[in-house]
């Protein structure tokens, strides 16, 4: 007979999971400045837990501020701790809202604490259910003394958030030598210092371990030396060892209450309450996600949506692009592709933790001495991350203007970054302010959390998606190194701490312009085809068109101009955007708009050829008949028709240029395979219009020219592609590369 397979109860320990994920990540801010490390720490752990242990019912326990029953018979319990931080209470708060949106309830009891709730549940529910398995979701090895053969385990993160170990008998007499029944026993002779727990003084580690292991429960010792068995002889102990034990009993039996859970609390759970699935809510989980700026978090929805009918990832991928693409394209590029993002997402990119760590000291000073600055030009201390405080400083203290700015939902001045921006030009603080938000973000989204998110080799592994933008490019998540700034101080020290393997060098393969040219291949306009055929610098001759001057007369800030309009062109910016992009009047704006028209003739013959064929056919194409479709590009209400207009324009642009990566990406690949280079031709990343390799050095002179060939010939044509080379040590240290030079890779 074959017997059923057990269902899943998971109890999360919410209290110890949300201390972790605070202290792991002290710096997650939401775009209004509001404190959310320990939130998305939490909500990556129960996504976590949903991916892995596929639980099919959950609840949460909670300690409450009230004393427990511990504090009551021991004052000093937990004293030394200090207040819980008001950022960190704030987010225990918001995560009960958190938990009803994923239907997981939550359970508590004045008087008990969080793990005595777990003790009491699992005491109530083993008992009358031989068919249910429970695991103990929790951030500390508390809770270790519930475990319970394999009915019941302790699932418990190990390191930051992300690593976890799961602890049944087995493992946990692995680490202490006994088993799970023994551990308050052992808390009752060592001690417990978190928990201010005194123990037997005098008695260590060790020698609590050797009593444990010989007579068990300390009612068991204490037996043995009341009843004189000559336990210095059998025993191994001292005579002073045996001292200490007698003075101290009633101190090891009290310390063993204290650390003992209990099994008796007031709470009730039934199974039934527990089936999330039933009351899960995605569209409300989605609002919390965006509201918060969860994104990388978004994008592992879809991981729970398909729990119950989960397709071959194949399936997946053909239901996402069907219609899209050619079922030749599907076949030939987005199928091989997604083995080889698999590829290059198990590989990952060896990363300087060390480094991060040093340079993470380093900006955590700079934001301390940032702060002291900006409360030395209020003239007063308040919390920069609390929209509230800062809106009563700004507009209250400070007396900003606030004509034009918008309101929170709740009605409140927003101080979101957008917001911020327009007032710059008010009051000094404002830009240092905006500063210390920007560099407190990449500080906890980067330097903080990159090395956390390593492996044991110390190598990152992003996760690529090949079908999770409109556009058709590749994007990437957890952690997204599309978003490092390049030019940015702190953006190049981050890009500085990847590196290259012993014996490797990094290589960079990057599209030159690619956009414009495709814009040039797609409209056929002969001055932006002369110009790329020239070799000319596209800025600066553009500028030379528009201010109808000599290329050699052309300054920086003209140059500057036409390389807004250029990408503003292709971005379908309108008037006003390119005001603001320019800094001029809107007169001055509409000047270069219409100079540019007026000389690139062709440009504006494709962008309304465009809009007609989008209106008629509700669709655009790239260079390989990409599709993207348009339902509101005939929408009556102006705005949302202008819009749609907007992304038409750039549909078959970025389109084209995510279609060019991937081809090459599956070209190499091929060549790679054919050539047996896979051990020193190894492709580890794809950010925007750029491939990075991690290439053997006696293998960089015969790969780099084969590699560029392929990647500038994607598609026949006589305006050309060109491919940059860069090569170095680490991201950021890059020199283009020459072919024949071996100097040109030292260090």
């Amino acid at each position: 007979m074959i017997q059923e397979k057990k269902k899943i109860l998971v109890l999360i320990d919410a209290h110890a999971v949300l201390h972790r994920a605070f202290h792991a990540l002290p710096n997650f801010t939401s775009p209004q400045g509001e404190p959310t490390g320990a939130l998305f720490g939490f909500a990556s752990f129960i996504l976590k837990i949903i991916r892995e242990l596929k639980p099919d019912y959950m609840a949460a326990c909670y300690d409450l501020p009230e004393p427990t029953f511990r504090h009551v018979v021991y004052e000093q319990y937990k004293a030394q701790r200090p207040k819980t931080d008001d950022l960190l209470a704030q987010q225990i708060g918001n995560s009960r809202e958190m938990l009803k949106v994923f239907g997981i309830p939550v359970l508590e009891s004045p008087g008990f604490e969080a793990d005595d709730i777990l003790g009491s549940i699992v005491n109530q529910l083993l008992p009358i259910n031989d068919q249910l398995k429970i695991i103990i979701a929790s951030g500390d090895l508390d809770t270790l003394q519930l475990v319970r053969n394999k009915e019941v385990v302790v699932y418990t993160l190990s390191k930051g958030i992300k690593e976890t170990v799961l602890y049944d008998d087995e493992m946990v007499k692995k680490r202490f030598g006994f088993g799970p029944e023994f551990i308050s026993d052992f808390k009752a002779l060592k001690g417990d210092p978190s928990d201010n727990i005194i123990g037997v003084p005098g008695i260590g580690e060790k020698t609590a371990s050797a009593l444990i292991k010989k007579f068990g429960h300390i009612e068991n010792l204490y037996r043995a030396i009341k009843e004189d068995r000559k336990i210095t002889e059998t025993g191994g102990l001292r005579q002073k060892t045996i001292e200490i034990l007698k003075k101290n009993e009633e101190e090891a039996m009290f310390s063993k209450t204290l650390a003992e859970i209990r099994k008796d609390a007031p709470v009730k759970f039934s199974l039934e309450e527990g089936k999330w699935k039933k009351f899960i809510n995605f569209e409300k989980i989605r609002g919390l996600f965006i509201d918060l700026s969860f994104k990388s978090l978004l994008d592992r929805l879809p991981i729970l949506e398909n729990k119950d009918s989960l397709i071959s990832p194949k399936e997946l991928l053909y239901e996402k692009l069907k219609g899209q693409v050619t079922e030749k394209f599907f076949y030939e590029i987005e199928l091989p592709l997604f083995k080889i993002l698999q590829e290059m997402e198990s590989r990952g990119i060896l990363l300087d933790t060390e480094y991060l760590k040093k340079i993470s000291d380093e900006y955590h000073q700079k934001l301390r001495e940032l702060e002291q600055k900006i409360w030395k030009m209020a003239g007063e201390k308040f919390n920069i991350n609390s929209p509230k405080q800062l809106s009563e400083v700004l507009f209250k203290k400070l007396n900003l203007k606030q004509k034009g700015l918008k309101k929170t939902s709740t009605g409140n001045q927003s101080t979101s970054f957008s917001e911020l921006i327009k007032l710059k030009n008010q009051h000094p603080v404002v830009e240092e302010i905006i500063s210390c938000r920007e560099l407190a973000k990449l500080t906890s989204t980067y330097l903080d959390t990159l090395p956390i998110m390593a492996d044991e080799n110390k190598r990152i592994h992003t996760k690529f998606d090949q079908a999770g933008t409109v556009t058709g490019r590749i994007s990437s998540k957890d952690p997204n190194l599309q978003n490092i700034p390049k030019r940015t101080e702190t953006g190049k020290k981050i890009r500085r701490a990847f590196i290259a393997d012993n014996g490797f060098y990094l290589v960079s393969f990057d599209y030159s312009q690619i956009e414009l040219r495709i814009m040039a291949i797609l409209s056929r306009d002969e001055k932006l085809k002369n110009i790329f055929q020239e070799g000319e610098d596209v800025h600066s001759a553009v500028a030379a068109e528009i201010f109808n001057l000599p290329l050699g007369k052309v300054t920086e800030e003209m140059r500057r101009q036409a390389k807004v309009i250029n990408f503003g062109i292709i971005y379908g910016m309108g008037i006003n955007a390119l005001k603001e992009s320019l800094q001029c009047s809107r007169e001055e704006a509409q000047i270069f708009y219409d100079k540019y028209f007026l000389k690139f003739k062709g440009v504006a013959d494709y962008l309304e050829r465009t809009k007609e064929e989008v209106r008629k056919n509700g669709y655009t194409e790239t260079l390989f008949k990409r599709k993207r479709y348009f339902p509101e590009i005939n929408s009556s209400i102006e705005k949302i028709r202008s819009g749609s207009e907007r992304m038409a324009i750039n549909a078959p642009v970025q389109g084209s240029a995510a279609d060019f990566i991937k081809i090459a990406m599956v070209k190499i690949d091929k060549m790679v395979e054919e050539k047996e280079w896979r051990a020193g031709v190894r492709l580890l990343l794809q950010i925007h219009d750029e491939l990075i390799f991690e290439i053997r050095e006696e293998m960089i002179e015969k790969s780099i020219p084969v590699i560029k060939d392929i990647t500038e010939n994607i598609y026949p044509d006589d305006i050309p592609i060109i491919i940059n080379v860069y090569i170095g040590k680490n991201w950021q240290d890059m020199i283009k590369y020459e072919y024949g030079k071996r100097n040109n890779i030292n260090h």
